[in-house]
């Protein structure tokens, strides 16, 4: 901590430079509903997929009907929320699919991440939720809880620290306030087995997405390359070659290739820059999926422990 002579006493008196604790304040989080910035039309997802989407999205264009017309709203009180998460590896739209949602139904959408939400001060991460679900019922956006894991993750049984109980206030007050909520609410996740059970008994639709099957592929290649981008790409015999590749994949391989041929002065795109940017891709996803990693454990003298200390840097 340094500190500084106060300009104004003339004085010896001495200051610090930094607040204390007591003296610093959480700002507020502003969350703003944003325009959806994707539209069904453009999503390219197995028919499957899309079919659970559009069930989905009819529930929710057809609620008013229901409810208010029809007077459902009367016999079920709380049934007019309607959650739904959109789960499956990175990459497959899941994020895009909640911006179509939304953009189907002529609404904005208020994206949330975990990192809008999380707060090193005691008891600011609830208050934040609760600005979240309070900005999109006033703006009537639809709310979207990105990388939902975060937040959704199951609660800690055994207690030991004050981050495990803010941890579990947390998940309570979000149960609360999803209990009380009677609006649609999309989630999306890459790791729904870390969902809490509880909050999966409060969601009721759970869709998939999977990897883009062989049709997808070639409809994705075709999106990706533009007809302006000079190319002599068998796109029907890379979407053969490759099934193991998400709809993000293909973009990033189409952009690598074109700056690869870009640097070097060809005049076209050709199969080999693809093939090469793929399997790039390909090798990285293997190198993060290993297991292999192996953990060995020895007995050491407390003499050698002080010694390794000390080379790295530690103390004695």
């Amino acid at each position: 901590m340094t500190f500084k002579k106060h300009e104004n006493d003339g004085k010896n008196n001495f200051i610090s430079d930094e607040p204390s604790p007591s003296s610093e304040k959480q700002k507020p989080v502003d969350f703003i509903p944003e325009d959806a910035k994707f539209t069904l039309d453009g999503l390219v997802l197995p028919a499957y997929t899309k079919e659970a989407l559009m069930d989905v999205i009819d529930y929710a264009n057809n609620s008013r009907l229901v409810f208010e017309t029809w007077g459902l709203e009367r016999t079920h009180r709380y049934s007019k929320r309607l959650g739904i998460n959109l789960y499956g590896l990175p990459g497959t739209g899941k994020t895009m699919a909640a911006h179509a949602i939304a953009a189907y139904l002529g609404r904005k959408i208020l994206v949330v991440n975990y990192a809008d939400l999380e707060s090193k001060y005691v008891g600011e991460t609830p208050k934040n939720i609760r600005r979240a679900f309070k900005a999109a019922q006033d703006s009537n956006a639809i709310i979207f809880f990105d990388e939902a894991d975060a937040i959704l993750s199951k609660r800690v049984t055994d207690m030991k620290s004050a981050s495990d109980v803010s941890v579990n206030q947390t998940r309570s007050v979000l149960l609360m306030l999803l209990n009380d909520y009677q609006d649609f609410i999309i989630f999306a996740t890459n790791f729904i087995e870390n969902f809490d059970s509880a909050f999966m008994r409060r969601i009721s639709h759970h869709i998939k997405f999977d990897l883009p099957d062989l049709d997808c592929r070639k409809r994705l290649w075709r999106m990706y390359i533009p007809e302006t981008m000079p190319n002599d790409i068998d796109i029907d015999a890379l979407a053969a070659k490759y099934d193991g590749i998400s709809g993000s994949d293909i973009s990033s391989a189409v952009l690598s290739a074109a700056f690869a041929a870009a640097r070097r002065k060809d005049k076209l795109v050709s199969n080999s820059y693809i093939y090469k940017a793929v399997e790039n891709i390909l090798e990285s996803k293997k190198a993060n999926e290993r297991k292999n990693v192996k953990v060995t454990e020895r007995v050491v003298s407390e003499e050698y422990a002080r010694k390794q200390m000390n080379k790295f840097g530690g103390e004695e």
